[in-house]
């Protein structure tokens, strides 16, 4: 039996036992919660304090007539306490649990694989950034938070498209290309300035060298505007795209922003909003009626001198991301576009979509740490911290892991120190090295002549009540997918992880694995097999790597 199938058993007794005492009442949900004090039990319900209104009798009497009157029979139950103020805490007969051990040995990377997603398919738009420099912190947890997230909710059974917005039109571009022909002209000792609002990174000198490189001094003496621009998306594109692989981030879709004007896809969207009365003309602006749909104010999508808005192209990407089928749209996005979402989700009403069918999530500041001082500038390049830079200084596994294990909605610390240091201190070395020494492990008995093919399947010898607790916690990870998948939150698998390979440690530390009974060896190892699974299967999920040597 497994874990979840048990607790709805617990669940569906508790319904039957209280109608019986004639309190039943479906309006009141029956909660099932794991305590963190082992000695009140392997689950515990305040039922009885949630039912003291309705049978109007302290909530301690009521949980004492529960415990005389529930049936546990096939509940692998040992025995119910009751606990003040009226808490019914179950001690379980674990022995139910060792079914899991031969489950997951048996689908391997396949256990915990759900089907919630059943004909859905999501789009996830993620990172999306002007390619006008390099990915810098911010941009990086984004990065993190939209594969994490894409990699579990596929795990959950969802049909998940991982999309990368690219703004390659607009007043950023033009810049971006003016920025370029000033360096172009700067390597051939000309005096020209940078732009006001242009781009300074050490990117786009590297670009005009290209270009140079390719085409000598062709530019100094013909237009090179409409190339640069081009040749500039292109090559910072190629950039991200690097930046990204080296972080284990790779995406299905590069959605181009040109196209929609290319294709008329803005014109075609703007031309339904005024057709549908959707938007009004003031002050030679034209307005869209957001504030009909919740949003505490009308936006102007065209502007007097006949230039769109931000939200405009917006629009006609959203409805050209619904046109393509897609049943969930999220959209990860800084902070500081918490005033956006109305506006957005006002425009998805009137362009044929429901506005629950987007789903932004936004994502707070991250502050680097180097021996407990913040760093705001690269050492390489005076400027902002890149991506690159911390992958390159720490890895790339550190900076993925300590970022899904924190809310998108908190604010948090990167400490580089913490990342690099090769101790239980470090959560991500802790839960790596788990893996490891698990490894070990198995190459020990193979030089010791055990024999580590077909490991048991049946268990007779497990008893420690640490390896019970490994055991408990490897049968959650399919209850850990679906609450991490449903509640968007990757820190819930990383809280997971942290709990798996503090079983496993507390275990190892508590039971020697390899001794002269080769029958109750081969059955640990058979446990152990299964955690070193769920371990690479659950890492994998927020993009971390799981290592057989450290």
């Amino acid at each position: 039996m497994k874990l979840n199938e048990l607790l709805q058993k617990v669940k569906d007794s508790l319904k039957v036992c209280l109608t019986e005492l004639g309190y039943f009442d479906e309006n009141i949900e029956i909660i099932l919660e794991t305590p963190k004090d082992k000695t009140n039990g392997d689950l515990s319900s305040n039922v009885a304090m949630r039912y003291a209104r309705i049978a109007r009798k302290a909530p301690f009497m009521i949980a004492e007539e529960i415990k005389n009157a529930l049936n546990t029979k096939g509940l692998f139950v040992k025995e119910v306490v009751v606990a003040k103020p009226g808490f019914i805490n179950f001690f379980l007969d674990k022995t139910f649990l060792l079914e899991t051990i031969t489950e997951i040995n048996k689908l391997g990377s396949n256990f915990g694989n759900l089907e919630m997603g059943k004909d859905e398919h999501y789009n996830i738009e993620f990172v999306s950034v002007n390619p006008t420099g390099a990915l810098h912190i911010g941009h990086a947890r984004g990065a993190a938070a939209g594969d994490s997230l894409s990699r579990i909710l596929q795990k959950a059974g969802y049909k998940v498209t991982k999309e990368y917005y690219v703004n390659d039109a607009g007043n950023q571009i033009h810049n971006l290309a003016l920025s370029i022909d000033a360096r172009y002209k700067q390597l051939f000792n000309q005096k020209v300035d940078l732009p006001e609002d242009g781009y300074r990174g050490p990117e786009i000198i590297e670009t005009a060298k290209e270009i140079k490189a390719i085409h000598n001094d062709k530019f100094l003496n013909e237009d090179g505007y409409e190339f640069f621009r081009e040749y500039g998306v292109e090559s910072l594109l190629v950039l991200l795209r690097k930046d990204l692989k080296a972080f284990n981030v790779e995406f299905d879709v590069w959605f181009s922003e040109k196209s929609l004007y290319d294709n008329k896809l803005v014109k075609e969207t703007i031309d339904y909003l005024i057709k549908n009365d959707y938007t009004y003309e003031e002050e030679g602006a034209i307005w869209l009626k957001t504030s009909d749909y919740e949003d505490e104010k009308d936006r102007v999508i065209i502007k007097s001198d006949k230039t769109f808005t931000y939200l405009t192209p917006d629009i006609a990407y959203h409805k050209n991301k619904l046109d393509r089928g897609y049943t969930k749209l999220i959209d990860i996005l800084g902070g500081d576009h918490h005033g956006y979402i109305n506006r957005l989700k006002a425009a998805i009403e009137m362009v044929g979509g429901k506005s629950d069918l987007l789903e932004v999530e936004l994502l707070q500041m991250v502050k680097v740490l180097q021996n407990g001082i913040e760093v705001k500038m690269s050492k390489r390049s005076g400027k902002a911290i890149v991506l690159s830079d911390l992958v390159e200084e720490v890895g790339s596994d550190p900076i993925r892991y300590f970022f899904a294990a924190r809310s998108l909605s908190t604010q948090m610390d990167l400490d580089l120190d913490l990342a690099i240091r090769q101790t239980n201190e470090n959560p991500v070395y802790y839960v790596q090295y788990a893996h490891a020494r698990i490894n070990s492990i198995f190459e020990a008995a193979k030089t010791k002549g055990v024999d580590i093919s077909n490991l048991p399947t049946e268990f007779k010898t497990i008893a420690n009540p640490k390896a019970f607790e490994l055991v408990n916690i490897l049968a959650n990870y399919p209850n850990i997918i679906e609450q991490s998948a449903t509640q968007r939150a990757p820190h819930k698998l990383t809280n997971y992880i942290q709990q798996l390979a503090s079983a496993f440690h507390s275990f190892y530390n508590a039971e020697q694995v390899i001794t002269t009974d080769q029958l109750k060896t081969r059955e640990h190892l058979s446990l152990l097999n299964a955690a070193k699974i769920i371990l690479k299967d659950s890492l994998s999920l927020i993009g971390v790597s799981a290592p057989n040597k450290m």
